[in-house]
């Protein structure tokens, strides 16, 4: 199949969160703290994990990555969404939006499989404890933060790649704060049959897995959990994945409200409201929900700051 641009537009509008203009300031108060509380938070976690020995583990290993993600992730929606209002310009280019959307499927679905990884990793150590370092060694540790590197570079290429086939010749405002896929199906003058068949063929086999391993993984643990003699064991168990299950439930519930609530109660505010939860709320939560129940994260955390204290003036 020959790939060419039969789109006859140059630049979409990004009608954002409100269209109100004395709503646009309080928009701009509220999310750039979320914002940078995001960047801050995630970006403490990955150098207070790769310093301390003790948290040279395949959990935190996995953790960091999760905190890369969701560092890229939020950086690739919000920024954007914050000069629009500052400058107060809703134009984003075709090739601008394209990369958007590039960009935002790869992180989405890195943190669902990340997710997936950690619901594994969680499932060997409360399941087979006395085999855990063994089963989870470092080469497969970088084995599966790579393959789902991989693996989703390649399937969003591959939604970009099918959305540079269409032509656009409807109207051009996106009803949302970001270039995603159903707002710009919505804007298509071409048949997206391709595109649809391949989200729920494609995408939707890889959301499976995540979900299957999610399901399949916290069935196993709590079996375990159950048989364990001690209420101490027990709570011991569950607390090693309760920060875990927390962002999960988060990501899943909101992305799921999102790409799979039936058609007779959707709508582009209901999905919009949706999509703030896992791409601004979720990622700004995480650190706090791992950090705040979290021992290892929170003496990692309390050394940093000491050490800078004490080399400080």
């Amino acid at each position: 199949m020959e790939w060419e641009n039969l789109t006859s537009v140059s630049d979409f509008f990004l009608l954002g969160l409100s269209q109100q203009p004395e709503q646009q300031g309080v928009l701009f108060r509220l999310f750039l703290p979320m914002y940078l509380v995001t960047v801050a938070g995630n970006l403490l976690i990955i150098p207070a994990i790769f310093t301390d020995a003790q948290l040279h583990t395949p959990m935190y290993f996995f953790l960091a990555n999760l905190s890369l993600a969701d560092t890229c992730f939020v950086s690739t929606t919000v920024p954007k969404m914050l000069a629009n209002i500052w400058f107060q310009n809703q134009v984003i280019s075709y090739v601008g939006c394209l990369s958007q959307l590039y960009f935002f499927r790869l992180f989405v679905m890195l943190e669902a499989f990340i997710l997936a990884v950690m619901a594994y990793d969680r499932y060997v150590a409360i399941c087979y404890p006395l085999h855990y370092l063994m089963v989870m060694s470092p080469g497969l540790c970088i084995l599966l933060v790579s393959a789902s590197w991989i693996v989703n570079a390649l399937h969003s290429l591959l939604h970009t790649l099918l959305m540079n086939s269409l032509s656009f010749c409807a109207a051009h405002e996106i009803p949302h704060f970001f270039c995603d896929i159903n707002p710009l199906l919505s804007l298509s003058c071409t048949d997206p049959f391709v595109n649809e068949l391949v989200i729920f063929t494609v995408g939707g086999l890889a959301g499976l897995v995540c979900v299957l391993c999610l399901v399949i993984s916290y069935a196993y643990i709590f079996s375990t959990i159950l048989k364990m003699p001690s209420a101490q064991g027990k709570r011991k168990a569950f607390s090693t994945c309760s920060s875990h299950l927390s962002v999960v439930s988060l990501f899943f519930g909101s992305s799921f409200c999102v790409y799979f609530s039936p058609p007779s109660v959707r709508s582009a505010q209901k999905g919009t409201v949706a999509s703030v939860m896992y791409t601004v709320v979720t990622p700004m939560l995480n650190p706090f929900i791992y950090s705040l129940r979290n021992k290892d994260i929170k003496s990692s955390l309390r050394k940093r700051m000491r050490a800078r204290k004490m080399h400080s003036p």
